[in-house]
């Protein structure tokens, strides 16, 4: 049974080599998107972000076990930070979630950011077709947890899940407009805790000044290791799809994801040709020149474009 077969049968394995195969930006895996493109678009992806420590795997978990209970199959991308030095990563959120990996209807994936920001991974995009395509009715993303500028999860899932928790300490810059403004549902974990309610007065009061036009993001309290309110949470990002579904603000909305989609796969094709295009020493050269001060980096950057695009050739030279 070849790949393309492989991922059509729901076959496990398949799956997980097609992934491996997209993180290595292989061609044959890439042509097999191509044909099978047109069996996308029935799954339902969740984004789930917050800053680290908020219990986003364990929450995870919870909201997975109750889709299976009504007997949807869920696929989990993971979303580790790798080391800027040797390039690994821990996936810790695999090792979190090993009970669910005995499901079959269950596909966990963990996946290295491999230096990117924003807390997504390059292939993160590739890797929920590929589970879309398997036949996950449900599709959750959960990112690094880096902060503020963790924002590109906005940019590939349908519904976006801010995981909070009590006594960050830092509530007004928790709160700031770059995370508050992607979040459609906003869930406070951990609300157990003292202070829990504080939380939720902050969040609602900003949602006050920064009110989306026709959808307000409901503020649930849950506590994913007592499994306390996970139902409630389900259901508001279950009814937050059927808003979406019921004004077609589902079909526009990923109509523009796939435009940034496009624009975001053209930028990375033309970095390619580019640099095949200019050999390793002429890069020294001109980031030398840079240093010293002989050029600025702006006309650095006009000489590499001009030198791709007149030559067309490998070997092109920038030493005068």
């Amino acid at each position: 049974m070849n790949l393309e077969e492989g991922l059509l049968k729901g076959d496990k394995k398949a799956c997980a080599r097609m992934i491996s195969l997209l993180e290595n930006d292989d061609k044959e895996a890439i042509n097999i998107i191509k044909r099978l493109y047109k069996n996308t678009g029935n799954a339902y992806v969740i984004g789930i972000t917050g800053p680290p420590g908020s219990g986003k795997s364990t929450l995870t978990d919870k909201l997975t076990k109750e889709l299976r209970n009504e007997g949807k199959r869920v696929g989990i991308i993971a979303i580790d930070p790798t080391s800027p030095f040797s390039g690994g990563a821990i996936l810790g959120d695999r090792i979190r979630m090993q009970d669910l990996a005995l499901d079959k209807d269950i596909f966990i994936r963990s996946m290295g950011t491999r230096g990117f920001l924003g807390g997504m991974s390059q292939a993160t995009w590739g890797a929920v077709k590929v589970l879309d395509i398997y036949g996950c009715d449900y599709i959750f993303i959960e990112t690094v947890g880096v902060g503020q500028s963790e924002i590109d999860i906005v940019k590939i899932a349908d519904t976006v899940l801010m995981v909070m928790v009590p006594n960050l300490g830092d509530d007004i810059q928790a709160l700031k407009a770059g995370i508050m403004e992607i979040a459609d549902v906003f869930a406070i974990n951990k609300s157990d805790l003292g202070g829990a309610d504080k939380t939720q007065l902050e969040i609602e009061m900003n949602l006050d000044l920064n009110e989306k036009s026709n959808y307000r993001p409901p503020v649930i309290k849950v506590s994913a290791v007592k499994k306390q309110g996970i139902n409630m949470l389900l259901e508001n990002i279950l009814e937050h799809k059927e808003y979406l579904e019921r004004t077609g603000e589902l079909n526009k909305s990923r109509t523009v994801k796939n435009r940034n989609l496009i624009i975001k796969l053209v930028e990375e094709e033309l970095m390619k040709i580019i640099l095949d295009r200019t050999i390793k020493e002429d890069l020294d050269y001109l980031s030398k020149d840079v240093t010293d001060r002989a050029i600025d980096p702006y006309t650095a950057r006009d000489r590499v474009i001009g030198g791709a695009i007149s030559t067309g050739v490998k070997g092109y030279s920038f030493k005068k």
